[in-house]
């Protein structure tokens, strides 16, 4: 009986030792030859020393066909378990390239859905990583049923619990959607691609207009697509970019987001801030420097940096407490809300609405840009979707006013009227229907027109200051309410503090609906 029970531990050994091997030592080298890490290689890199519980090695694919009956790799391709970063726990996974090409069959995809199902139950993120071929060939539809379950488990678990993506190498097909459903997708800069038809099926690929790095390199889905949050320097950085954004995040929708303490005090004073904004409202400045010149340890995290440069997203922190921050950027594009602006800010808004994170808006908004690409490409639907997503939180929402506020684009950026619950702005604010050359060409058309040649510039000017006296300034919405207060500049870390601070109970009720038809 011994001796059999020794065997079967030797068994049990061998069995690990071949999970361990994934696809056999030599593919296992050429991968890190090429300057990616295997899947434990990437696993050991995100979590803590020892905290690894792995979970289904012994799996494989069930597929006889095509010769894949000699081929039963434990593990099927994934490596997949829990573990912790910086003490917290998570569930993560990574495909294994040196298996089938770290393509998903039928068994690797139940065992990401496996991962992430338990993961809903527990309450706990998820962070998967990236590397594989799409869909395997040899599994027929038995890898588009997996797939499809996997895809159903990743949409059941979106706004529940937090989904981090790290794309570290190719990632093509339904792949590449399932990466993409994340929260969050960072792309390493050097090996990280998303593709959703194979380069090997493009036409431009094929006629060598571009490379298979400019059809979906991290560059690109950090550029142009607005796929990538973030790009990583190597896999290392990218590990550390996704635990600095899990720092920022709760474990689940219905915990509050961890707090950090800080030497920072709440009564800072901004001195810098009384000079930042231009005397000319046509000169522009930077609003990451207000942002950072009022956050914590002027830490703020961008994301989608390269995306949208119009708008700025991103985490920072407020007394120690998480905060989304929504700024319109004044130094491109003037702060114009375009179709990517709109889509980028609603996306993060509800992202922060879902894990309970405060939403402070920096604002200075002439308007929504005009022009044919801009209507034709359906900006007032785009549009809709920042205004709808503003609406609909119902996190605490601060908006500090620190020059333009016009129009439908005010309206759109957390106005009173869409409820946020506390509205500021610097004297230099000025909240109108439009700015006061296009008001007053529409308003005194008629004036001007009647007015002597030599004397119309003269009166156009006359009327154009006459209506900045009457709008160009804060204070008309302030008599409204619609303001809740005007403050120095210097004071602007103050009392966003102090209205965080007392907005943490906000418990908002909506009538009961299955869910609101964002325009999507």
């Amino acid at each position: 009986m011994a001796g059999n029970s020794s065997e079967r531990l030797e068994e049990l050994q061998y069995k690990r030792e071949q999970a361990r091997l994934g696809g056999g030592l030599k593919r296992q080298e050429a991968i890190r030859t090429s300057g990616r890490g295997t899947a434990r290689d990437r696993i050991a890199l995100l979590l803590d020393e020892n905290s690894f519980i792995e979970i289904d090695s012994f799996a494989t694919h069930r597929s006889t066909e095509n010769g894949m009956f000699l081929h039963h790799t434990l593990g099927d391709g994934v490596v997949a378990g829990h573990g912790t970063v910086n003490g917290r726990r998570i569930y993560c996974f990574a495909q294994d390239f040196s298996v089938h090409g770290g393509s998903m069959g039928e068994m690797h995809a139940k065992k990401i859905a496996k991962i992430i199902e338990m993961a809903e139950r527990v309450k706990a993120p998820i962070i998967g990583m990236w590397d594989g071929g799409g869909q395997r060939a040899h599994d027929g539809i038995s890898a588009l049923a997996g797939t499809g379950e996997l895809l159903d488990r990743l949409v059941q678990c979106s706004g529940r619990v937090p989904i981090i993506s790290l794309v570290l190498g190719p990632v093509v097909g339904v792949s590449a959607l399932a990466a993409s459903l994340a929260d969050f997708t960072i792309l390493g800069e050097e090996h990280g691609q998303l593709f959703l038809s194979s380069p090997l099926e493009t036409p431009e690929v094929l006629e060598g207009e571009i490379d298979a790095a400019g059809l979906g390199g991290a560059s690109l889905h950090a550029s142009r697509s607005g796929i990538a949050c973030m790009i990583a320097e190597d896999e290392e950085d990218a590990c550390t970019l996704a635990t600095e954004i899990l720092s920022y995040l709760p474990d689940h929708n219905m915990a509050d987001p961890p707090r950090e303490e800080t030497a920072d005090p709440a009564g800072r004073l901004n001195l810098d801030l009384q000079t930042l904004v231009p005397e000319n409202p046509n000169k522009p400045y930077d609003m990451v420097k207000v942002v950072e010149e009022i956050v914590d340890d002027g830490i703020f995290v961008e994301l989608f940096e390269a995306y949208a440069d119009n708008i700025i997203i991103g985490f920072a922190r407020l007394e120690g407490k998480t905060i989304g921050v929504v700024g319109n950027q004044p130094k491109v594009l003037a702060g114009c809300l375009d179709i990517d602006a709109s889509i980028k800010a609603a996306r993060f808004i509800r992202t922060c609405d879902s894990f309970n994170i405060p939403l402070v808006t920096f604002e200075d908004v002439p308007g929504f840009l005009p022009g044919v690409v801009q209507e034709w490409g359906g900006i007032i639907r785009h549009g809709a979707k920042l205004l709808f997503a503003y609406a609909e939180a119902t996190v605490p929402k601060l908006t500090l006013v620190t020059r333009k506020a016009y129009g439908g684009a005010y309206l759109a950026m957390s106005c009173k009227h869409l409820q946020s619950d506390y509205n500021i702005a610097w004297p230099t604010a000025e909240l109108a229907v439009m700015g006061a050359e296009g008001a007053v060409n529409v308003i005194h058309r008629s004036e001007i027109a009647k007015a002597p040649d030599d004397q119309k510039e003269a009166t156009r000017q006359r009327l154009i200051a006459e209506y900045k006296a009457k709008f160009g300034d804060p204070y008309v919405a302030a008599r409204n309410g619609w303001l809740d207060d005007v403050i120095e500049p210097s004071e602007s870390r103050l009392r966003l503090c102090r209205a965080l601070d007392i907005l943490q109970s906000k418990r908002e009720w909506s009538p009961p609906k299955k869910h609101g038809n964002i325009p999507l």
